[in-house]
């Protein structure tokens, strides 16, 4: 790679397929204008997944294989750009389900080994967390809630590839948990969407759901107890009415729904007391993911940035879901900041804070988390 040249214009195709979304995009950046999204393409897998209630792997793969060159066709097709055209391939290196990570890396090193283009390893997380980056131009430092299917954590980020832990989930992600509450309670997957649509018409407070972790000191969360919570919830209204009626899956929904809120507007609001400490010059608070779509949540962590002074950043939701815009543009950060080009390998795991001892601990591919 070249050595670095902040005003050097860059025009980058990124490669994502870590979970159940085939994604390609092509992010040119032109300094000092803002990056400028050419194409992003996203082709979900719900169908193929709906009937299992969840994401399997091995379908996931087999789908990533069958259409990850249509996405990067499409992509090109779509920004007007050739391949002879790009300064860098990105791809998703990890942590994700391996088989579809493999997926995306063995094509993106095909197409490097044919053009000759420099290849990068993104780490799926590091897209996410510098998505203010791409949208907003937030400066660093910023706080960063990454709040997904898979993931949740509060990251300091304060640089490309700088990211301090300041807590995180020490069981199941949130976006997990609200798939797995929408299974018990017979709904669509993914979960998200079809609990906050039903929690609308729910009472919050008549179910007294716990708020784990809240007792404890810190930014670490947990949700598996909630979700089981719920679960026997369930349980006693199927038992005293013979099933679920209307009315408990709604209540129940905005019951779970309120005690998730609550837990991380509460753990925000001790994460941004430590990210204040150290004085940034521009506060930021940022959330990315999935679940950060949910709008009850937002409204939350919104009240929590302004209450310590501090602007909140919320992408548009399309890019709050897995997509390869971030992934090209984790690309031009890593270039912009001179990071060297290095032979790397699909990983189901990868820390963002490799300093940070494992939250859900480790094995023999390292930490999960």
């Amino acid at each position: 790679m070249r050595a670095p040249d902040p005003a050097r214009p860059l025009t980058v195709l990124g490669i994502e397929s870590s979970c159940d979304d085939t994604a390609s995009a092509v992010i040119r950046h032109v300094p000092p204008a803002r990056p400028e999204i050419l194409s992003s393409v996203v082709w979900g897998q719900t169908d193929l997944h709906a009937r299992f209630g969840g994401v399997v792997p091995e379908i996931a793969a087999r789908a990533h294989a069958e259409k990850l060159d249509l996405a990067v066709e499409a992509a090109l097709a779509q920004a007007g750009v050739s391949l002879s055209e790009l300064d860098a391939l990105a791809v998703t290196a990890g942590p994700g389900l391996i088989g579809g990570v493999l997926s995306g890396v063995m094509l993106a090193r095909g197409l490097a080994a044919a053009t000759g283009l420099p290849l990068l390893g993104v780490n799926h997380l590091a897209g996410h967390a510098l998505t203010p980056r791409l949208t907003e131009a937030v400066a660093f430092p910023y706080l960063m809630l990454l709040v997904s299917g898979g993931h949740c954590q509060f990251l300091q980020v304060d640089g490309p590839e700088q990211f301090t832990r300041l807590g995180g989930t020490i069981d199941d992600a949130p976006g997990e948990a609200f798939d797995k509450v929408a299974k018990l309670l017979g709904l669509a997957q993914p979960g998200g969407p079809a609990v906050e649509a039903e929690a609308k018409t729910g009472d919050p407070t008549r179910f007294a759901l716990p708020r784990p972790l809240l007792d404890r000191p810190g930014c670490d969360l947990s949700f598996s107890g909630l979700k089981t919570a719920v679960l026997r919830a369930r349980d006693a209204l199927v038992a005293d009415h013979g099933g679920l009626r209307a009315r408990d899956r709604a209540d129940l929904c905005a019951a779970f729904q309120a005690a998730v809120t609550e837990v991380l507007v509460v753990k925000s609001r001790r994460a941004l007391a430590q990210y204040m400490a150290s004085a940034p010059q521009s506060p930021v608070f940022a959330v990315a993911g999935g679940v950060a779509a949910n709008q009850s949540l937002r409204a939350g962590l919104l009240a929590a940035a302004e209450d310590a002074g501090a602007a909140f950043n919320a992408p548009p939701l399309a890019l709050c879901t897995d997509n390869a815009a971030m992934i090209a543009w984790a690309g031009i950060e890593q270039m912009r900041a001179g990071v060297a080009l290095q032979q790397f390998a699909a990983r189901p795991r990868w820390p963002l804070d490799q300093s940070a001892a494992p939250l859900i601990g480790s094995g023999k591919k390292g930490a999960k988390a």
